[in-house]
């Protein structure tokens, strides 16, 4: 585990919005490094993400309305990330740039208030 700091309750403290937006840094970080043609980077980004991805269905919104439907959204999320990553096509990943996006928006529009 390379995000062992978290796995010790910091996660599951971290709001959802948070969460997913720290996900997508690790997705961000997985398309652009196996754009560049480094697979070893790209695998140890992969990692990372599915790592922070399997806290998140571990953790996230415990005790809070709506789990079931962000446990759907996320284990989906997981199947299309591990789908887009084994792709041939290099930039099969850049589908979710959009998506993660909207996450990082609201988490720092979340922090300023």
């Amino acid at each position: 585990m390379q995000h062992k700091t978290l796995e010790n309750g910091r996660w599951a403290k971290m709001p959802f919005l948070e969460q997913m937006a720290n996900i997508g840094s690790e997705v961000y970080r997985t398309s652009s490094w196996k754009m560049k043609g480094n697979s070893e980077r790209a695998r140890m980004a992969f990692e990372r993400a599915l790592e922070l991805i399997d806290l998140t269905i571990k953790y996230g919104r415990l005790n809070e309305p709506g789990r079931n439907a962000m446990l759907e959204e996320v284990c989906r999320l997981r199947e299309e990330f591990c789908k887009n990553y084994l792709s041939p096509d290099s930039n099969a990943l850049t589908s979710f740039d959009k998506y993660f996006m909207q996450f990082a928006v609201a988490a720092a529009r979340r922090r300023k208030i």
